[in-house]
């Protein structure tokens, strides 16, 4: 069997590291969308790796460290300065994995990475990152910290997630940013009017997470699949009754398209994703060896302006029924985004 082709690589804006033009996102392996294989989880850190994808994106909440200890035994015997590690820190949970709110004061900070570089098995993080917001901390304050940690060795780059762009300036103003974690897909797209316009001018990369809007885009979600009560889903009006079904028939437009170049609908939204710039690298929640070769074929989709075309068309900005998430699961995001 011929190898599978090394992705191409982009730079995590103007400050950060050279990665993969993919990243694997790690977290459903742990947490939030249901039982997972752990052998299958790891065997597809394996097979991203061998591919040539360099950028893991997980959190220390992902399974309450779960996450980070199966990327520390997916890299057991790797070469480390090969992967770029991306880690969230911040979001406080119960045992019972309930949501408590955010803790990014500079004491917890540099706690959490602490206990993130023993999780790992490593001696530095390349890009760390706040999870959210924290509403009692000034950004400067956090960020500040995390450069401590910087001068020190411990963390390569410092990003961010789901901020907006007043938030990116004050924090550009205390350090360099490598990159702005933030969901962007042809469903989630709000993005486009403030926060990446600032973003590029201040030379901070987007990791866009969510590019198949949590499975809805991937052109194999049925509108009677059934789900697990971990699964969050189950209660995101995006996935509920008449949502779904208006969600899926954009889908379907989308399937169109993609049929008319002989690939995927996953590949074709990846690929858009992709297509956005070269400040832009999609991460790809696979869970599985099979998802992840999908993904991977959306480096071999090139779409041509009537494509775009095509594709705005079918799933217009502003299209999708149902918020992201539901009142109880909001996230807290900065007031602007």
């Amino acid at each position: 069997m011929a190898s599978t082709p090394r992705p191409a690589q982009r730079r995590l804006g103007a400050s950060g590291p050279v990665t993969s033009a993919l990243g694997l996102g790690c977290m459903g392996m742990s947490d939030l969308y249901g039982p997972a294989d752990e052998t299958e989880s790891i065997a597809t850190v394996h097979a991203a790796l061998d591919a040539g994808v360099t950028l893991l994106d997980t959190g220390d909440f992902y399974g309450m460290g779960h996450n980070e200890l199966l990327i520390h035994e997916a890299l057991r015997g790797r070469d480390r300065e090969s992967v770029q590690i991306s880690v969230k820190f911040g979001a406080q949970r119960g045992p019972d994995g309930q949501w408590l709110g955010y803790d990014a004061r500079p004491a917890a900070t540099k706690t959490a990475l602490a206990y993130t570089l023993r999780r790992l098995g490593t001696d530095h993080v390349d890009v760390y990152r706040p999870a959210r917001l924290d509403p009692d901390v000034p950004i400067e304050e956090t960020v500040g910290a995390i450069a401590d940690l910087v001068k020190a060795g411990y963390v390569r780059h410092i990003g961010l997630s789901e901020v907006g762009a007043d938030t990116l300036r004050r924090a550009a103003a205390v350090h360099p940013i490598s990159d702005l974690q933030i969901e962007y897909s042809l469903l989630t797209r709000s993005i486009e009017a403030a926060i990446l316009p600032t973003a590029r001018e201040l030379g901070i990369g987007i990791t866009a997470y969510g590019v198949l809007s949590r499975g809805l885009l991937s052109g194999h979600w049925k509108p009677d699949r059934s789900l697990a009560g971990t699964d969050f889903r189950g209660d995101s009006p995006r996935f509920q009754g008449d949502n779904l079904a208006h969600n899926l028939a954009l889908v379907e437009a989308l399937r169109a398209v993609a049929d008319a170049k002989g690939v995927s609908v996953a590949q074709v939204a990846i690929a858009w994703v992709s297509s956005r710039g070269e400040d832009v690298v999609p991460l790809v929640g696979a869970r599985r060896r099979d998802r992840l070769a999908e993904a991977l074929g959306s480096l071999d989709v090139a779409l041509t302006a009537a494509d775009l075309t095509a594709i705005e068309a079918a799933v217009p900005a502003g299209a999708a029924a149902g918020d992201r998430y539901a009142a109880a699961q909001m996230a807290r995001l900065d007031s602007e985004h």
